[in-house]
Formats: structure tokens, sequence, C-alpha cells
């Protein structure tokens, strides 16, 4: 029986998935990591994609049981805290950093009391300059409130990563790497959604670090 990999997170690992299809993984690095791992290791994984665009860490909290706990994973990676930044700045309606680090580790929680054996990966959230991103007339500091704000969430996110001991993907540094070789916009179209480029950034590091450090 394969083992099931799930990938959970808001629209960065959604990325245009067909809701109603079990085994839709959308057009990013999901997709990528299974065309990758199904290759080199043939039906050994199942994969799933939950990410649902849009969401904060208490709108995946508020779905741990039908998305994540019921589905019994044997794997799965967490990218989430983009969302929690952007509704925030856009509409007032995000997600502060101290809530956000309490509802992950209670998220973490329940999802290890209910599958003991499940093994987890977290992804930072990252940001660069884009259109979502830059400063306007009405928002001069925008861009600086994103970087702020998202190195918040991502200092968090590592915090639960060393909490719980689970291993950790820093999505910030690699990015900002990619930027000496190529611009901003080669690797997200607005500021935090990859393109192609920048999926197969995440891709890798995720292969990377679940082949190292998860028991593959």
């Amino acid at each position: 029986m394969p083992k099931r990999i799930l990938f959970q997170g808001d629209s960065i690992t959604d990325c245009g998935r067909t809701r109603g299809n079990f085994y839709d993984l959308g057009n990013g690095y999901a997709n990528l990591v299974k065309a990758s791992l199904g290759t080199d290791y043939s039906t050994e994984y199942e994969f799933i994609n939950r990410g649902i665009s849009g969401n904060r860490v208490v709108d995946l909290y508020a779905r741990i049981k039908a998305d994540f706990i019921n589905l019994k994973p044997d794997y799965a990676s967490i990218y989430i805290g983009v969302n929690d930044v952007w509704h925030e700045i856009a509409a007032n309606k995000g997600v502060d950093t101290e809530k956000f680090e309490r509802i992950y580790g209670m998220l973490i929680d329940e999802v290890k009391a209910a599958c003991p054996g499940i093994k987890l990966m977290i992804i930072s959230p990252f940001v660069l300059e884009g259109n979502c991103t830059c400063n306007t007339e009405e928002m001069p500091d925008r861009l600086a409130r994103f970087q702020k704000d998202v190195a918040e969430k991502a200092a968090a996110a590592k915090r639960i990563a060393e909490k719980y001991g689970l291993p950790f993907v820093e999505l910030q540094l690699a990015f900002d790497e990619a930027c000496t070789k190529a611009p901003a916009d080669h690797w997200v179209l607005d500021g935090v959604h990859p393109t192609p480029c920048g999926h197969e950034i995440i891709k890798r590091l995720w292969i990377k670090t679940f082949q190292q450090k998860m028991g593959n």
C-alpha cells in the first residue's frame, strides 16, 4: 500500500487544483514533487493536495479534521503565513504573529496526537517585491510592512519546527539568492505567488528536505 503524502497550505500550495478531484495537485510545487518522486519511486507514494487559496493559519486549523486528520497521511508539509499578513494589510483581517504561533502549535499538537506516526515538514512563507507588495500613495510603506510581517511569521514557523523537532524549509533565503541570478518577476508573479521557476525552487528544497530528514 503506498504511503500518503499530504500538501497543506494556501494558494501557493493550492495552485489551481480542481475541487472534488481527490488526486488533482494543481500546477505548483506539489505537482512537481509528485512528478519527481512518482518517477523515481513509481507507486511507493500517493499524493494529495489540500491547500486552499486565501487560507490563514486559523482557516487551516478550522478544517484540520476533514482536510488533515481524516486523510491519515504518512507525511505532510505545511506552508502557511502569507495570508495572515496579506489579509491584514489589505482588509484588516489578518492574524497577528502571537496568535499565528499559538494556533500553529495547536494544529501540530492535534495532528500528532491523532496521527502519531506522521512525519511533518514546515515551510516558511517568503515575500519579494511585486505588484501586490509594492508601495502605493495610500500605503507608502506597503512593501516594508509585508517584509517585516512575513519575516515575523517565518520566524514563528521556525520556532514551531524547532519546538517539535520538525524539518524546516527556509524559502526567503532561497528566493533572495535566486534574485541575484534573475529579477524577482522571474521567480514570482506578484511578490508572493511563484512562477513555474519559483515553484521549481520550492520543489527542489521540498524533495531535498524529504529525502534527508524524513527517512527517505
